[in-house]
């Protein structure tokens, strides 16, 4: 190889990587700029408060189970029913839900315990085992993991207020179950990267997804797409759910409510397969906007960028930019999403360190951890346990 040609080489590399720190760069503003002007206020009052069903499928003592559970019972809202489904008649989770239906007679409250599965997603799998139960049009699906505000119903019934709704969802942030490092990281990732970049992609495209936290559909609409079923065997129940609702020709709606979500993870190991199967989820489903989203990762790819120009000085310009959107994004997330505490500031780093370990590892193979059970995900999201 002659000189020359050793120097179009090195000069081709410092330029794709001066582009490629440039190109996250931009994207960290922006996402930055959106979520600094994320709204914080309630959706307007319905004009009509339809009755609505709360499917909450339970599996296990999450923590502060009682609590979370308690929030969706204590809704300011004129009619409403919570359902609590669990699969196995000795999960401990039955004497606080038990409690509950005590404490909150006239919510019309009861506990569905059917073992029947009819698909690979046991979570579906119980919220089919409740439908028989559910009295109202509007079916909300909610995790056990999540806690929402007093007002959580009421701004649910604005979105279907156009009948033009066929679902609506909600974005939620991550407020660590203790003061572990891996619950803490694991906040950051929701707070930080999942926030910020569903901002950035509602203004690129319409909103055809749902989040597990808040999964709200009218009855119409579910049986449209084929019940219940139709999402039986696939990991992101979610996110198939909008997007069949949607190809049904209903609008997915996303409320101003946000949604809290314990994130409780024993240790740093436990962080990264949850992590990793959600990645691997959605690499699935989205699988062009997830290559893409390498550019949401500023602080590793302005160093990697770094490492290939040839400028010392540029390098250092863009890496104290880099770490600076960083920064700003740990504390304006913190504002804007109403999370108390201290800041995190020292965290930043190694978690998105983290989040480029598991993006790498998202890309070899298919397999996923989920309640101590292994399953691998074909091409179209469905999965199938691994013996």
């Amino acid at each position: 190889m002659s000189p020359r040609t050793v120097a179009i080489v090195f000069a081709s590399t410092a330029y794709f990587g001066t582009g490629i720190a440039v190109a996250s760069l931009v994207y960290g503003a922006a996402s930055l700029c959106l979520l600094a002007a994320l709204p914080r206020r309630r959706a307007p009052s319905a004009a009509a408060q339809p009755p609505i069903t709360v499917l909450k499928p339970v599996c296990g003592l999450d923590p502060a189970l009682e609590a979370n559970l308690r929030s969706f019972c204590e809704q300011d809202y004129p009619e409403f029913q919570v359902l609590f489904g669990v699969r196995d008649a000795k999960d401990p989770a039955i004497p606080i839900i038990e409690r509950l239906i005590a404490d909150y007679p006239a919510r019309g409250a009861a506990l569905v315990i059917d073992p029947r599965v009819i698909g690979s997603n046991y979570k579906i799998a119980n919220v089919a085992n409740m439908l028989d139960k559910a009295r109202h049009d509007i079916l909300v699906i909610a995790d056990a993991d999540c806690r929402v505000a007093p007002n959580y119903l009421a701004d649910l019934a604005a979105c279907f207020a156009d009948p033009e709704v066929g679902a609506a969802t909600c974005l939620y942030r991550g407020v660590p179950a203790e003061h572990r490092l891996a619950d803490r990281l694991g906040a950051m990732f929701i707070n930080e990267w999942f926030v910020p970049s569903v901002l950035v992609a509602l203004r690129t495209q319409p909103l055809r997804y749902c989040f597990g936290a808040t999964m709200a559909v009218r009855r119409r609409a579910l049986a449209a797409i084929g019940g219940i079923e139709a999402l039986a065997s696939y990991l992101a129940d979610d996110h198939m759910l909008g997007r069949l609702v949607a190809a049904k020709g209903f609008r997915i709606a996303l409320c101003p409510h946000i949604v809290e979500i314990a994130v409780a993870e024993p240790d740093l190991t436990a962080l990264f397969r949850h992590e990793l199967r959600w990645a691997r989820t959605m690499r699935t489903v989205q699988p062009i906007g997830y290559a893409a989203s390498f550019l949401t990762d500023v602080l590793p790819l302005t160093l990697v960028g770094g490492l290939l120009s040839d400028s010392v000085a540029t390098t250092a310009v863009v890496v104290g930019l880099a770490l600076l959107l960083r920064l700003l994004m740990h504390a304006t997330a913190r504002a804007r999403l109403g999370l108390a505490g201290p800041t995190h500031f020292r965290l930043v780093p190694l978690r998105d360190l983290l989040t480029f370990v598991v993006r790498a590892a998202s890309f070899i193979g298919r397999s996923v951890e989920w309640r101590a059970a292994t399953f691998h995900v074909h091409a179209d999201g469905q999965m199938v346990v691994r013996h």
